[in-house]
C-alpha cells in the first residue's frame, strides 16, 4: 500500500503537469483563431476561404494523427480506458500521449466542439500505467494507478479534485475498492496541486450567489430534470448515428468527415465565433443570467447538433464539456420558462442552469454523483444540492424505460473490435505484467471418451 500511495502522487504531479498545459495551450490556440478569425474579415471572400482552409486542415490532421499512429485516440478515449480496466483491451503506448496532446490542440484549437476532459483523462490513463512500469509494479498495481491517473485526468481537466476520485470509483471500477479509493484521491489532489500551481485556484465557472430553492418550485426542477432526461436520450441516438454515418463516409475517404465538420466549424466561425470550441464561455453566459428565448433555442439546437458531429470525426476530444454547455442552456430555458409560468414563485433562472447541467450529464452519462460533485465543485456553490438530486433522478427515469444504455457503455462496445476478429483479452485470456495479453495456452491433448464398460 505504501508503494502504491507514493506512484499515485508521482502519477498526480506528471498529470497535472501535462492537463494544465494542455489547457494552457487550449486557451492560447482559442485565442489565436479569434485573432485570426477577425484578422481575415478585412479580406472578404479570401478571408472566408481562408479561414475555412485552415479549420478544415486542423481538423483532418488530426484525425490523420489519431488513424495513423494510435487509433485508440479516437474520440474522448475514455472507453478504451474503460476497456483497458476491465481487460478487454491492451493498455495504450507511450505514443499515444503525443497523439491525444496534439491532436487535443488542433481539433479543440480549430474551433470543434470538443471538450478537454477526454484528452486528459486517456492521457492521464497513460501516464498511470507508464508509471506503474517505471516502478516495476505489476499489472493488478498498475490497473490502480491506471484508473487514478485517468481521474487525475478530469480533476485537472475542471479543477475538481472529489468529482475525479468519484468518477474512478462510479464510472470507470463501478466499485469501492479501498486502495482504488486512496490512489484516486492521492492522484487527483496532488494533480490539483499542480494544476493550481500553474493556472491558479479559481473555479472553473462564476457563478453569482444564489439563494435556497423554495420548496414549491422543487417539482420544477424536478420536472426540468424529466425534460433533461429526454433530451439525454435524444443526444446518445444523435451521437451514434453520427458516428455510424461518419464510419460509411471515411469508409470510402477516410478523414472526408473531418475535413467536412472542419469546414462547417470554419465557416460557423466567421460568422459566429462565440459559438465554436468546447463552449465554456457559452456555458458562462448561461450562469451569468437571463437570455432571449429564441436565442437560446437556436444556440441550444446549433450546439446539439455541433457537438455530434464534432464526436464523429475521430479527433480526439471528450463529450463532458460541450454536454455541460447544453446542459446550461436547456437549464436556462427551463428556468426562464418556469418564471413566465409562475410569477407568484421565486424562480432562479440560472439556478436552473446549474442543476440542468447535472441533469443532462446524469442523462447521458448515467453517472450522477460524479455529476453533482463536478458542477458543485466547478461552481463553488452548493446551494442547490437538494434540486440537483432530485432532477437527476428523475433525468435517469427516462433513459432507463427508454433501454437508452449510458453513452460509455455504447461506446464502449464499438472500441471493442468485432466477435471472432481477434480474440479479447478477457476473463479467459490474461494480461501479463506490462499490460499485454498473454499468450494463449495450448489446449491438451484431445482424447476419446473410453465408452467400454
Amino acid at each position: 500500500m505504501a508503494a502504491l500511495s507514493l506512484a499515485s502522487l508521482f502519477v498526480g504531479a506528471g498529470v497535472g503537469l501535462v492537463a494544465a498545459s494542455f489547457r494552457l495551450f487550449l486557451d492560447k490556440a482559442d485565442h489565436f483563431r479569434n485573432v485570426i478569425v477577425e484578422w481575415a474579415h478585412q479580406y472578404a471572400a479570401g478571408g472566408f476561404a481562408l479561414i475555412i482552409v485552415l479549420c478544415a486542415t486542423a481538423t483532418w490532421i488530426a484525425a490523420w494523427l489519431v488513424r495513423r499512429f494510435a487509433p485508440n485516440a479516437a474520440g474522448s478515449g475514455i472507453p478504451h480506458v474503460e476497456n483497458v480496466l476491465n481487460r478487454k483491451a491492451s493498455p495504450a503506448p507511450a505514443a499515444l500521449l503525443l497523439v491525444k496532446y496534439f491532436g487535443g490542440l488542433l481539433a479543440i484549437g480549430s474551433g470543434q466542439a470538443l471538450g478537454r476532459e477526454g484528452p486528459s483523462v486517456q492521457m492521464g490513463a497513460t501516464i498511470g500505467h507508464l508509471c506503474g512500469g517505471g516502478f516495476g509494479l505489476s499489472w493488478r498495481t498498475r490497473r490502480v494507478l491506471l484508473a487514478a491517473g485517468a481521474g487525475a485526468g478530469l480533476a485537472a481537466a475542471f479543477n475538481a479534485p472529489v468529482a475525479g476520485a468519484v468518477f474512478v470509483l462510479e464510472e470507470l471500477v463501478r466499485q469501492f475498492e479501498l486502495h482504488i479509493a486512496i490512489a484516486a484521491l492521492g492522484a487527483s489532489a496532488t494533480a490539483i496541486w499542480v494544476c493550481q500551481a500553474i493556472l491558479g485556484p479559481a473555479p472553473d465557472f462564476h457563478v453569482e450567489e444564489l439563494a435556497f430553492a423554495d420548496p414549491e418550485t422543487y417539482p420544477l426542477y424536478f420536472l426540468s430534470g424529466a425534460i433533461a432526461g429526454v433530451a439525454g436520450i435524444l443526444y446518445c441516438k444523435a451521437l451514434l448515428g453520427a458516428m455510424s454515418l461518419a464510419e460509411r463516409i471515411d469508409r470510402g475517404a477516410p478523414g472526408l468527415t473531418a475535413l467536412l465538420m472542419g469546414a462547417l466549424v470554419g465557416a460557423l466561425a466567421w460568422f459566429f465565433p462565440a459559438l465554436v470550441g468546447g463552449g465554456d464561455p457559452i456555458t458562462q453566459n448561461a450562469l451569468l443570467g437571463p437570455q432571449p428565448l429564441l436565442a437560446l433555442c437556436l444556440v441550444f439546437l446549433l450546439r446539439f447538433g455541433f457537438a455530434v458531429g464534432s464526436y464523429a470525426t475521430t479527433a480526439p476530444g471528450g463529450i463532458f464539456a460541450p454536454l455541460l454547455t447544453l446542459g446550461a442552456q436547456l437549464g436556462l430555458l427551463c428556468g426562464e420558462i418556469a418564471k413566465l409560468s409562475f410569477p407568484a414563485f421565486y424562480v432562479q433562472p440560472v439556478g436552473f442552469a446549474l442543476v440542468g447541467m447535472a441533469a443532462l450529464f446524469t442523462a447521458v452519462v448515467r453517472a450522477p454523483l460524479t455529476g453533482i460533485v463536478l458542477i458543485t465543485e466547478m461552481t463553488s456553490d452548493a446551494t442547490l444540492l437538494l434540486p440537483m438530486l432530485g432532477a437527476s433522478f428523475c433525468a435517469m427515469i427516462a433513459p432507463t424505460l427508454a433501454r437508452q444504455a449510458p453513452i460509455y457503455d455504447s461506446l464502449r462496445e464499438r472500441a471493442l473490435p468485432p466477435r471472432g476478429a481477434q480474440k479479447k483479452p478477457g476473463a479467459g485470456s490474461p494480461i501479463d505484467a506490462g499490460g499485454r495479453p498473454a499468450p494463449a495456452q495450448p489446449r491438451p491433448e484431445h482424447r476419446p471418451r473410453d465408452r467400454s464398460v
